[in-house]
C-alpha cells in the first residue's frame, strides 16, 4: 500500500502536469496564443458542472441502447426476477448445431458485447454461424438484497442454461463467462461436473479469475476492514452503487494516466472523442448486498474456490472435476483481473487449456473487433496431460499474432462442434408465440 501510494504521490507531481515546467504545453501557448488555455479553462468548467450534479454535454448522447448500439436482432425468450435471456436472430443459412450461451458479469451491462455493428462480439459470432444467447441482468433495488452468489448460479445461470437446452434441444452448449460472470461460470461447472452434468461442451473465461491469491490493485482495498464497512454501508441502503464501485476502480488507475488526461484536457485544450465504449461504461449497475458481501469474503478474503472450500448446492465443489477443454484470455493492461491471475485456470483444471493473452485492458482487450489498428495477441494450447509452466515461461513460449484475437477464438469453437446445418429462423422453442416475445435488447438492460 505504501509503495502503491508513493508512485501515485511522484506521478501527480510530475513536472508535466504544470505548465510553467512542460515545455510542450508552453510551445502550445506560443503557437496558439493562449488559445489551448481557454480551450482548457472551458473544459475545467465543464468537468466541474460534473462534479456538481449537472452533466454537461458529453458526446455520447449519440449512443443509444437499442437505437445505435445494442441492436443485434434477436428477442427475450425467458425472463425471471434476476435475467432477462436474448436469443439472437441467424444472419447465415446454416449454423453450428452447439449454441454459444453468453453469462457476462451483473457489475456491468451485457451490452459491452454488442455495442455499435462494427464492434459488437455478439454479433460477429453470429456472422459465424453461430446460435447465440446472452443474459441480461436485472438492475437489482434494496429489495433485492438478500440475493447471494447461489441465487445468481440457481436462478441466474442454471435456470439460463435450462432455458437454452430447451430452445436447442439434445445439444451441447458451448459457455462463455466474462469477468465476474467466468467466475460465476467456474463455479457451476464445477458442480455440474460433480453431479454428472455433461451439458457444456467448452468453456470460455474471458478477464475471469478463479483463484484470487493476486487480485492485483484491486487488493490492496480488499481486507478485513474495509470489508466490514462495505457491508456496513451495503447494509443500510440494501446494494452497492455504481458511483462506490466506479470510485474503487477509479483508484486503481495509475496517477500518471489520470494526470496525462487532465493535461491534454486542461493545458491543451484537447478533450479525447467519446465512443460506444465510454457510454457503456456510464450506464450504471448495483450490486446487491448479500452477493457482494459473499463474493469479497469467499472469494478475496478466503479464496475458497481455488482452496476447495467452496460449497455450491449444499457441497463442496473442485475446479479439479472440470474436463471440458478451456479457452481463457487475458489482457495485458488489465488491472481488475490480472492476466497472471487468469492464467491460474491452468494449475486448477485437468483439461485442455487454449490461453491468449491480447493487448488492452479488461473491456478494450474483450472489445477488439477485427481491424482494429495496433491490436495484438498471443497464444499457446496445454493439453490437459502437459506440463503446466508458470505464466512467464508461458509468456516465452507463446506464438505472437498481429490483429484481434476473435477469429483465432471462432475457429476454436469451430473445431470442437458439429457440421453446421439449416438455420431454424424460429426463435424460442418451437411452436412458440413469437409474438410475445420482447424484442432485443429487452427490458432490464434500462433499468437504473
Amino acid at each position: 500500500m505504501v509503495s502503491f501510494c508513493a508512485r501515485q504521490w511522484c506521478d501527480l507531481f510530475s513536472p508535466a502536469n504544470f505548465l510553467l515546467t512542460n515545455p510542450e504545453a508552453l510551445q502550445r501557448t506560443v503557437d496558439q496564443g493562449g488559445g489551448n488555455l481557454v480551450a482548457g479553462f472551458r473544459n475545467f468548467m465543464a468537468d466541474l458542472q460534473d462534479l456538481a450534479g449537472s452533466p454537461a454535454d458529453s458526446g455520447t448522447d449519440r449512443f443509444q441502447v437499442g437505437k445505435t448500439i445494442a441492436i443485434t436482432p434477436g428477442a427475450v425468450v425467458f425472463r425471471n426476477h434476476l435475467l432477462e435471456l436474448i436469443q439472437y436472430a441467424p444472419s447465415t443459412a446454416t449454423v453450428r448445431p452447439e449454441p454459444i450461451f453468453i453469462t457476462p458479469a451483473w457489475i456491468m451491462k451485457y451490452y459491452v458485447l454488442d455495442l455499435s455493428p462494427q464492434n459488437s462480439l455478439i454479433r460477429y459470432l453470429v456472422a459465424q454461424g453461430y446460435t447465440v444467447f446472452c443474459i441480461s441482468w436485472r438492475n437489482v433495488g434494496a429489495k433485492d438484497r438478500n440475493l447471494s452468489l447461489e441465487d445468481y448460479r440457481e436462478s441466474g445461470f442454471m435456470a439460463a442454461l435450462d432455458a437454452v437446452t430447451r430452445v436447442v434441444p439434445n445439444q451441447r452448449v458451448h459457455a462463455v463467462g466474462y469477468c465476474l460472470g467466468g467466475t460465476l461460470l467456474s463455479i457451476a461447472a464445477a458442480a455440474m461436473a460433480g453431479q454428472g452434468d455433461d451439458r457444456l461442451a467448452t468453456l470460455t473465461l474471458l478477464a475471469a479469475q478463479t483463484d484470487f491469491t493476486e487480485p492485483g490493485g484491486l487488493g490492496l482495498f480488499i481486507g478485513e476492514s474495509e470489508v466490514n464497512f462495505l457491508e456496513s454501508m451495503m447494509w443500510a441502503q440494501g446494494y452497492l452503487s455504481a458511483q462506490q464501485m466506479a470510485a474503487a476502480f477509479q483508484a486503481l488507475r495509475p496517477m500518471d494516466e489520470a494526470c496525462g488526461r487532465a493535461t491534454r484536457a486542461y493545458l491543451f485544450g484537447e478533450r479525447s472523442t467519446s465512443n460506444d465504449l465510454v457510454a457503456w461504461n456510464a450506464d450504471s449497475t448495483h450490486m446487491p448486498y448479500r452477493m457482494h458481501s459473499e463474493y469479497l469474503r469467499k472469494l478475496f478474503l478466503n479464496n475458497e474456490l481455488a482452496a476447495g472450500r467452496y460449497q455450491a448446492g449444499g457441497r463442496v465443489i473442485a475446479l479439479r472435476n472440470i474436463r471440458t477443454p478451456v479457452f481463457s484470455l487475458g489482457t495485458d493492461a488489465d488491472r481488475i483481473s490480472p492476466w497472471r491471475s487468469v492464467y491460474k485456470v491452468h494449475y486448477q483444471t485437468d483439461a485442455d487449456v487454449r490461453f491468449v493473452l491480447t493487448s488492452g485492458g479488461h473491456n478494450a482487450g474483450v472489445v477488439s473487433e477485427p481491424g482494429h489498428i495496433g491490436r495484438w495477441y498471443r497464444t499457446r494450447d496445454t493439453p490437459a496431460s502437459g506440463f503446466r509452466c508458470g505464466p512467464d515461461e508461458w509468456l516465452q513460449d507463446s506464438a505472437l499474432h498481429q490483429g484481434s484475437w476473435w477469429p483465432e477464438w471462432s475457429e476454436w469453437l469451430a473445431q470442437r462442434s458439429s457440421a453446421p446445418r439449416p438455420a431454424n429462423q424460429e426463435l424460442g422453442v418451437a411452436g412458440s408465440n413469437q409474438s410475445a416475445f420482447t424484442p432485443a435488447p429487452g427490458r432490464y438492460v434500462f433499468q437504473r
